[in-house]
């Protein structure tokens, strides 16, 4: 029975590991927001309701892949196993904060652009993290091992400082990183809801060195609420497995993968029918033209990145169900939009019993 004067609402709050004091241990927090109640008159009772919200960013992007900043709640409908939800919370105020894993692929791979993506990365970072506290970030290298090289700071110039010190060769431990990103840094109190977790991949994708599968770190990063977007640094005309890896890390996660070197001379008419001895490239391999058009491509895809991260929407739902969803693992989410022409990325999946 409810009291007629008081009720305290607690939505789930994160594990006891998420502590702020000291880095987090491996565990996987609740996917929901946490409020703290004000105090009450000692001589009145209060009555506990455990309200469980999901938390869902949505881009949508129209058919040139430019943001559509403009929309509404009405707009937004949420489907929870293929049945709708009513929206408890919605906004779409720029610059949200956001807690920012930048992943750093170290391995012999990325050697032939290395001084570029690190150019672009250094961007990035100063992009996402402008010297306000509501922003913060952290970096991880991944070769033969991850390793947390900056932990959680608003400072940009202390991950500035160690990027530019980090050097490419040997493997890559790309699942151990992100799940290094989930479980050994430290947190910023009100994560995952502000600030939310954004990680940004730069790297092709591949991974030799792990000792954590990527289910496992797909699972983990689902939990947690991580947002991953990726800056593939696969060159022109090359395909590999790690394609295929970034594309479902991101899009299970409701990121997306920027491709900058596939598309250099996308819009350069005639440049399949220009060859040279390296292939057909309407720029000679190593001139300068041709860093010129590789260094723009790839800033452009740095700057796509760093503006989704900051212009997405937030949606919160209570789910409803059913009695045919209420014991399933693992739900299934739909976001649409009422406009024509627009993709909408949201995250795919949530785990109910992961709510606390």
């Amino acid at each position: 029975m409810r009291h007629r004067n008081t009720i305290v609402v607690l939505l789930a709050c994160l594990p006891a590991a998420f502590g702020q004091s000291e880095p987090a241990k491996p565990a996987a927090p609740a996917a929901a927001a946490q409020t703290q109640p004000p105090e009450k008159p000692a001589d009145k009772a209060d009555i506990v309701v455990k309200v469980r919200e999901v938390i869902v960013p949505v881009t949508v992007t129209d058919n040139q892949g430019k943001f559509v900043s403009d929309l509404e709640e009405k707009d937004f409908h949420i489907l929870d196993e293929g049945r709708p939800q009513n929206i408890s919370y919605f906004t779409r105020e720029r610059g949200q904060p956001v807690v920012v894993g930048f992943l750093v692929d170290q391995s012999n791979t990325v050697k032939q652009n290395w001084k570029t993506y690190m150019e672009a990365t250094t961007d990035l970072v100063l992009t996402l993290l402008p010297g306000d506290k509501k922003f913060s970030g952290y970096l991880i290298g991944y070769g033969n091992e991850a390793e947390v090289v900056v932990n959680t700071t608003h400072d940009s110039e202390k991950i500035l400082t160690k990027l530019r010190k980090m050097k490419p060769g040997g493997g890559a431990a790309l699942y151990d990183g992100i799940y290094k990103a989930c479980t050994s840094r430290e947190l910023v109190k009100g994560e995952p809801i502000e600030p939310r977790r954004v990680i940004v991949i730069v790297g092709d994708g591949h991974d030799n060195s792990s000792t954590h599968t990527l289910d496992q770190v797909l699972e983990l990063a689902q939990k947690q609420l991580v947002t991953i977007y990726a800056i593939a640094t696969t060159g022109y005309g090359f395909a590999s497995e790690g394609d295929a890896v970034l594309k479902r890390l991101t899009e299970e996660t409701g990121g997306r993968v920027e491709y900058p070197l596939q598309n250099v001379y996308k819009d350069v008419s005639g440049y399949l029918s220009t060859p040279s001895d390296e292939g057909n490239y309407v720029y000679k391999v190593g001139t300068g033209g041709y860093s010129a058009a590789i260094a723009s491509s790839i800033f452009k895809s740095i700057a796509n990145v760093a503006g989704e991260v900051t212009t997405q929407y937030i949606i919160r739902y209570t789910p409803d169900v059913g009695e045919a969803g209420a014991d399933l693992a693992v739900r299934r989410i739909e976001v649409r939009v009422d406009l024509a022409g627009v993709t909408v990325r949201a995250r795919k999946k949530y785990y109910p019993h992961d709510i606390q």
